[in-house]
């Protein structure tokens, strides 16, 4: 079976590291037929478009869709490519396992969670109301009116939206996730204590669907800023986290920082009927060309997406070779070296021939 897949290379180590995950992929066997389309900084420079319809196009033909880093300028310029892309194609479930290997630098180990982070809603809707806008004026005005409450008339102010809708599919999403893969614990992770009517609502629908798995699968709830200190304190109290927009961004960072880096952290984003895989790590520009960085990330990205498509022996195999190869710490970058200024450390061309070499013997 040809499995036709959008690949999006990004910018910045987004190349480098597309490429590895692309050949890793490849010499596990299955037939892929990739379509190449540009977005980032790539495409704004040939089509005067960070996200060219083209790319979207592409990915709502293939279905599917390997997704290389793109650059976000910070505070100011245009909202994230990739923000853009989740919510253009409805992406609405951000899904993040954090998985420690042996040969990795860290503080701890045999984590196994996984973060599953609404994608749509929250304050990454990008409702925003600039400070001192006549339109600002207007809004702080009428909520001051309707509330009684004081909002100094300088302040910029964010629009935090959930939805029942969107927040029982994603729960509905982390529990069959649960179920397929055999876990056996789902957390709610919100603040509820204080945002009654949003992270309120997000708690309650949970509540609700998980009383359809009751027997199942374990349902728990956690305030965020508690589950912070619970995943540094005991990591291997917790499996399956769903949780609003911006705490799963956060929180699947905390627990890439759990199992050695944003350097092995995969990402998946999925709709209904489509899906991005991405590595969670950015485009590092300052190492563009470089050949110096980690493509881990990006290449179990790749087998999160083989067992997308069902192609599950490939992804085990893929999964495999990359942990042997991270065991012997032999043919790795200078980030999973024990002393990153190891002159034995590898490109990551390097790394990924090494990764090839495995699958030919597993």
């Amino acid at each position: 079976m040809v499995h036709k897949i959008t690949l999006i290379p990004g910018d910045g180590i987004g190349y480098e590291v597309s490429l590895a995950a692309r050949r890793c992929i490849e010499a596990t066997g299955v037939n892929i037929e990739w379509e190449n389309v540009l977005a980032g900084s790539d495409a704004l420079d040939k089509t005067g478009e960070l996200l060219p319809q083209s790319a979207l196009d592409s990915i709502k033909k293939n279905k599917v869709a390997l997704k290389g880093p793109i650059t976000t300028p910070i505070g100011t310029g245009f909202r994230s490519v990739n923000v853009a892309i989740r919510q253009a194609l409805d992406l609405y479930a951000c899904l993040r396992p954090a998985k420690s290997y042996l040969g990795v630098n860290s503080r701890f180990k045999d984590i196994d969670l996984v973060i599953v982070r609404e994608n749509s809603e929250d304050l990454y809707a990008g409702i925003e109301f600039e400070e001192g806008k006549p339109e600002t004026k207007n809004l702080i005005a009428q909520i001051q009116k309707d509330t009684k409450r004081l909002i100094r008339r300088d302040s910029g102010i964010s629009i935090k939206p959930i939805s029942k809708f969107a927040s029982e599919r994603i729960v509905k999403f982390a529990f069959e996730y649960a179920l397929k893969n055999k876990r056996k614990k789902v957390t709610c992770v919100h603040k509820a204590n204080i945002m009654k009517f949003t992270d309120g609502l997000f708690l309650k629908v949970a509540r609700e669907v998980a009383q359809k798995y009751a027997g199942k699968i374990i349902f728990e709830e956690a305030i965020v800023d508690n589950m912070c200190m619970q995943l540094v304190q005991k990591p291997h109290n917790y499996d399956v986290l769903v949780l609003p927009n911006l705490y799963g961004d956060i929180i699947s960072d905390l627990c890439a920082g759990l199992i050695g880096g944003l350097g092995i952290a995969p990402g998946a984003n999925i709709g209904a009927e489509l899906a991005v895989f991405e590595a969670v790590h950015g485009s590092a520009p300052k190492y563009k060309g470089k050949n110096r960085v980690n493509p881990t990330a990006m290449i179990l990205s790749g087998a999160l997406m083989l067992r997308y498509i069902n192609e599950e022996k490939a992804a085990d195999s893929l999964e495999e070779a990359v942990k042997q190869v991270i065991a012997e710490g032999k043919s790795v970058t200078y980030d999973l070296k024990a002393d990153p200024l190891d002159p034995g450390a590898v490109g990551t061309a390097q790394m990924a021939d090494a990764i090839i070499d495995k699958l030919k013997r597993i």
